[in-house]
Formats: structure tokens, C-alpha cells, sequence
């Protein structure tokens, strides 16, 4: 496939123009990134700025609790700097990765007045629902979150190779194994999350497109947050990636994957 162009879930090119018609009519577009990746992000705008053009966005982030949405409102009205408004969105506390990598997306959302969202939940429900399941935990300690949905044996093997495979030093052998499963039930209580935040979002008067900036692992083969969101009812969703030429996804892996540039490094200083 030539770098800088799609291709369909079945590897097959497809034109933008042809891809960006289809999209248009979706629920939900969900982009995927790795978290560290300026380029990943740079698609993302790149994308959301395309899908701006055919209807009314939300752009709903991985990187921001829900909690937190009216602290994303009043950056989208023009209320707070740059400065201001990463320390009242409590970036250093809640995301671990530079700002510099996402403010063309917040700055994006702020010039054209495309409402902002946060789909994430305290790490503390995370982590307890990982260690003890869903039962676990008090409803009232759930945000909001109905019990997440099991995830298909394609995702599960996906996620397993994506966080390491068969280490040695790792209890869990294989992607059945039920020593994968705190890891899992983890997983899919973030998918969960954004899944609801994004139909919360989708409901909204006049029906936007809800676009997703979240990380590739919760959205690949079949599961994650599309698998979420169809069981809470939203089925036209659709999920894209980038992929670098050495580095290609595997068919089923999203719904289109874009084709980046390979591009030399810039040298570290001296």
C-alpha cells in the first residue's frame, strides 16, 4: 500500500473521499494512537478536521476523566490559557505524556468550538474490579458504569500479545488462561467507560459525531470499545488506526488503517 492512503479492514485500498462519506454517517469514529507518537496525533487532527466538515463533532479523549468536563467546556469557550487550563485539567496527575503532543487537538477543539468530553474513570475503580470483578465494587462507586460486557477470544489474544505474550516472568501462559483475567477485567472496564461517556455524548441535541482519541489497544479486532458500544446499543461505530510500513495490522484489525510516511529521525543533540 502507498504511504498515505487507506486501506479497509480487509487490506484493501479504499480513496478518502469514498472512506470519509461512509464515516460521515457514523455514530462514532474512534482514532487510535500510541500515546507517544507526535504523528499519531498530527492523523488524529488530520482526521478530525476532515470529519468537521461533513457534520457537527464532540471529541471525546482518553486522557481526561469525565469528572473533569466542565473544566474542558470552559477551555472550548475561550475561559483559560494554555497554562491555566493543563494545570485545572490536572495533566501532570492524570496523563503521563507531554502536553506538547496533544495541545494542537485541545487548540483545535478551542478555534472551531468542537465540545470536548472526557471518557476515563478513577484508577481506583479500575484497579479494583481488576483485582476483586465487577461484584466487588459498591454501585455507588461505579460512575455510572454498567458491568462490562466479556470480551471476544480475539481481543483477548490481541491484548495478551500487545502487553508482552508469554513472558517468562508473566503468571498467565496464554490468552485463556485464567490468570489473564484480572488483566482483562481491567481493560474492559476502561472500554466500558469510554463506550458510555461516548453514547452520552452521542445523544446530544442535533446527534454529532462523536469522535474518540484513544489509545490503539482498546479498539483492535473486534473488541474493546466498539464491542462496548454495541452492547450499550451504538452500532455504528467505526474504528481507525495508523500504521507504519514496517509495522503493518493484521486483516480485522480496524475498520481503515492509514498508511503513514516513513520519515528520518530527527538526530538527538550532541
Amino acid at each position: 500500500m502507498t504511504a498515505g492512503g487507506w486501506t479497509d479492514g480487509a487490506g484493501t485500498p479504499v480513496s478518502a473521499p469514498a472512506l470519509f462519506a461512509g464515516l460521515a454517517r457514523a455514530q462514532a469514529v474512534l482514532l487510535g494512537e500510541r500515546h507517544d507518537r507526535a504523528d499519531h496525533h498530527r492523523w488524529q487532527l488530520h482526521v478530525a478536521a476532515g470529519l468537521a466538515a461533513h457534520r457537527p463533532l464532540v471529541l471525546g479523549f482518553e486522557m481526561f476523566p469525565a469528572r473533569l468536563d466542565p473544566v474542558l467546556a470552559e477551555w472550548v469557550a475561550g475561559g483559560l490559557s494554555e497554562t491555566d487550563f493543563l494545570t485545572r485539567a490536572e495533566w501532570g496527575t492524570v496523563w503521563g505524556h507531554p502536553a506538547d503532543l496533544y495541545l494542537p487537538l485541545f487548540r483545535f477543539c478551542r478555534d472551531m468550538a468542537v465540545p470536548m468530553v472526557g471518557l476515563n474513570v478513577a484508577r481506583d475503580l479500575v484497579r479494583a474490579v481488576g483485582a476483586g470483578g465487577w461484584d466487588s465494587v459498591p454501585e455507588p462507586q461505579r460512575e455510572g458504569l454498567t458491568r462490562p460486557k466479556p470480551s471476544p477470544m480475539a481481543y483477548r489474544r490481541f491484548i495478551f500479545g500487545l502487553t508482552g505474550g508469554g513472558r517468562p516472568d508473566r503468571k498467565a501462559t496464554s490468552p485463556e488462561d485464567p490468570a489473564f483475567d484480572r488483566f482483562v477485567r481491567a481493560q474492559e472496564v476502561w472500554d466500558r467507560a469510554f463506550a458510555t461517556r461516548i453514547v452520552q455524548a452521542a445523544a446530544r441535541p442535533g446527534a454529532p459525531l462523536v469522535v474518540g482519541i484513544i489509545g490503539m489497544g482498546h479498539l483492535q479486532h473486534g473488541g474493546g470499545v466498539p464491542w462496548q458500544l454495541a452492547d450499550l446499543g451504538l452500532t455504528k461505530a467505526r474504528a481507525l488506526i495508523p500504521a507504519d510500513p514496517i509495522d503493518l495490522p493484521g486483516p480485522g484489525a480496524a475498520d481503515a488503517v492509514f498508511h503513514l510516511q516513513p520519515v528520518v529521525k530527527e538526530r538527538e543533540p550532541a
